[in-house]
């Protein structure tokens, strides 16, 4: 039976040559699959990821040093230098694996630099203090750098700088010490002499928060979008030349922050070698910096310092001198601007008191300086952010007051509310509101200006009634609510709630209170007060450009600081000119009539030689005294001369200094004086002519003697 069944098992049986040939052929084509896959791989590394792998393999093995360049110089028109950098050398130590190499302790688990690698350090300091005793310039005792400070520059525990950076050993080098530290690179092959700059302001203080200030990189870098995008692209392993130095300084305000990539120059670089442990095994390559740009500006220093001075003289003449029967001795700060009408540039810029820049180019601000300026630092002409305080802590940024009225009466005419020969009898006072709740509103003084036989006379008077009655409630009975956004486009075409565009850094748009009092009081009376300055706070930049775009008769033109940039050498890289930014068309004749209105009486300028327009300003603004609310008077003036071919548009601002013809008003005089003296109103320099020998300064001894009431604003 059993012979019988055998052969049926056995052709059961898988034959053995077929399971082994597909054994081989399952193994050859996974064999096959792989090779592909590799070949594949290969060709991908080869050809699509090659250029990346190099990189990274040599960026792994190389780092970028940067090596900060000589900052450009910025200099006032007549080219005075108002920021400039000196070189300086500064020797530069690279820690190598010798001098921190690490061990450690078998039975205290404790790793630190091996006795081998102290030595080597300690060898290097003592040599590098002769060194210095014997070839640096003689210092004060507490200024030597000894042994024990030279091993604490040297980091060579990387407390402060990563393994591969250099660290620095002595600033500012002698000429001996540069010569013999560059004769003797073979025996201190781990020193690095390079060129570094220091920054330095004008003792002077010409324009100190125009031209700005610098800190450290590593200070600034969180404060700014333009230095968050470099940090940025540093990480993205951005062309070197770009990269920037914790420990390098920057622009922080002013020009130096506007104007930071054309003063910076190009930072060069040392390429260095590092190792598996990210420390320096050697210079691999040199690349050296390039030189900033220089900017010159179109601040005139004589100008300038004259503009700054007379702020100063009138904040003391308020607080001794009675206006309107008393002082003001919480006027403290003042601001001023003067921008030529035809070119937009400003030739002075004040924002008093000031300070000396210098106190921020050691990168560090002791505690007790810093609370003293920490008032004044920021330029009070543009923002009123931190830009000093008036005694009951007003700001930079104030409201109009009467400056308003030659708009005002603008807009009247434009939407034919009144006409050139619109007369009006004016009461003292007048009113607004409803039936049985209506709110009264009276000139400054209370004055009765009686008969005006046109609108221009109500600008030369100050009427505060006249552009109530006339524009304001007019706007509201012809618009309504839409009023209100019929006003601010007025405002904004002469500049007013527009950032006046010059490209410092903080410039301000203005608090615009007219739409709030629209809300809260009504569009009524938000037009009310707003047609007699009450209802809108700007700078003094903003002050200036608005009577510059009435002198160019609706034209306004950005107000220029930089007239050109030059290279180190010299050649101009570029030019600045006029620049209009809007424009706005009125009827001739309405010019004509505004212009002819600005002729308020102003006993500081009882005897200038030139027809000017101008207007004084009072604003009114509210503090709290003693539990109980209180009203100060700030003093603001605008003006442009001559009348007929303006040159110069200039405005100033004494938070708190009372009647503006009285405080802010003889600044003004001493700033067209200046720069009748320089330039000529009339085109003809002053300063060219023969001069008797009591006025050969060219300026004015105009005071702020009392106004005429009756011509007050």
């Amino acid at each position: 039976m059993k012979d019988i069944f055998r052969p049926n098992a056995m052709e059961d049986d898988p034959k053995p040559n077929q399971s082994l040939s597909l054994r081989i052929n399952i193994f050859f084509f996974s064999t096959f699959i792989i090779f592909c896959i590799i070949i594949v791989r290969l060709a991908i590394i080869q050809f699509v990821e090659g250029s990346t792998l190099t990189e990274a393999e040599a960026s792994r093995d190389t780092k970028n040093v940067p090596l900060a360049s000589i900052r450009g110089t910025i200099f006032a028109k007549g080219g005075e230098k108002l920021a400039y950098s000196t070189p300086v050398q500064t020797l530069y130590f690279s820690l190598t694996a010798e001098y921190a190499q690490t061990a450690t302790d078998k039975d205290t688990g404790i790793t630190a630099r091996t006795p081998e690698a102290v030595a080597k350090a300690d060898t290097l300091a003592a040599a590098l203090a002769a060194d210095f005793a014997k070839y640096g310039a003689k210092v004060p005792e507490d200024q030597v750098l000894t042994k024990a400070a030279i091993l604490k520059a040297m980091d060579l525990d990387s407390k402060v700088y990563s393994g591969f950076m250099p660290r620095p050993v002595k600033r500012g080098m002698s000429n001996e010490e540069i010569a013999y530290f560059m004769e003797n690179k073979d025996k201190y092959p781990n020193l690095t002499v390079s060129e570094e700059d220091e920054r330095h302001y004008d003792p002077d203080t010409v324009a100190v928060q125009t031209v700005g200030y610098i800190k450290p990189f590593k200070k600034s870098k969180e404060s700014f979008d333009m230095y968050l995008n470099i940090q940025a692209a540093m990480r993205n392993d951005a062309d070197p030349g770009l990269a920037y130095r914790d420990d390098e300084f920057v622009g922080f305000d002013g020009l130096e922050l506007q104007y930071q990539r054309e003063l910076r120059g190009r930072n060069g670089y040392l390429s260095v070698a590092v190792n598996a442990k990210n420390m320096a095994e050697g210079i691999v390559e040199t690349v050296p910096p390039v030189k900033g740009n220089n900017l010159w500006t179109t601040i005139d220093k004589t100008i300038q310092m004259k503009t700054e001075q007379a702020i100063l003289d009138q904040i003391k003449w308020v607080h001794s001198n009675p206006v309107q029967g008393k002082v003001h001795p919480d006027a403290k700060t003042g601001y001023a601007v003067a921008m030529e009408v035809d070119t937009g540039n400003v030739v002075a810029m004040a924002s008093m008191e000031d300070y000396d820049t210098n106190l921020w180019t050691t990168g560090t601000m002791p505690a007790d300086v810093w609370n003293e300026l920490k008032q004044n630092y920021q330029n009070g002409a543009v923002t009123p952010i931190s830009s000093g305080r008036s005694g009951h802590n007003f700001d930079s940024a104030v409201l109009l007051g009467s400056v308003i009225k030659p708009l005002t009466v603008l807009i009247g005419l434009n939407e034919g509310f009144i006409t050139t020969s619109t007369s009006y009898t004016d009461k003292g006072s007048t009113t607004f509101g409803r039936a049985g709740y209506e709110t009264t509103v009276r000139n400054s003084g209370g004055h009765a200006y009686g008969y005006f036989k046109s609108p221009a006379v109500a600008i030369e008077k100050s009427s505060n009634v006249f552009m109530i009655d006339m524009v304001g409630k007019k706007l509201y009975e012809k618009y309504g609510s839409k009023g209100v956004d019929v006003w601010d486009k007025y405002m904004k075409e002469f500049g007013l709630g527009e950032p006046p565009e010059s490209g410092l850094p903080k410039e301000h748009r203005g608090v615009i209170n007219y739409f709030k009092e629209a809300e809260n009081g009504s569009p009524q009376s938000a037009l009310v007060y707003a047609s007699f300055g009450q209802q809108g706070r700007y700078t003094v930049l903003q002050l200036a450009q608005y009577a510059s775009t009435l002198a160019n008769r609706g034209v306004r033109i950005k107000p220029q600081l930089v007239s050109k940039i030059t290279d180190p050498a010299g050649n101009t890289v570029k030019a600045f000119g006029r620049e209009v930014l809007s424009e706005v068309t009125f009827n001739n004749a309405y010019w004509n009539e505004i212009i002819k209105g600005m002729n308020t009486s102003v006993t500081a300028f009882e005897d200038f030689p030139y027809d000017f327009a101008r207007k004084t300003g009072t604003s009114q603004q509210e503090y709290y005294e003693n539990k109980s609310s209180h009203l100060a008077d700030n003093g603001v003036f605008i003006a442009f001369a001559p009348r007929d071919k303006p040159k110069l548009a200039v405005a100033v601002v004494i938070p708190e200094g009372g009647f503006g013809s009285n405080s802010a008003a003889p600044v003004a005089r001493k700033i067209f004086d200046a720069y009748d003296w320089e330039y000529g109103l009339d085109g003809i320099p002053k300063k060219s002519l023969p001069q008797p020998e009591s006025t050969a300064d060219g300026a004015a001894a105009a005071d702020g003697a009392e106004t005429d009431p009756e011509q007050e604003d």
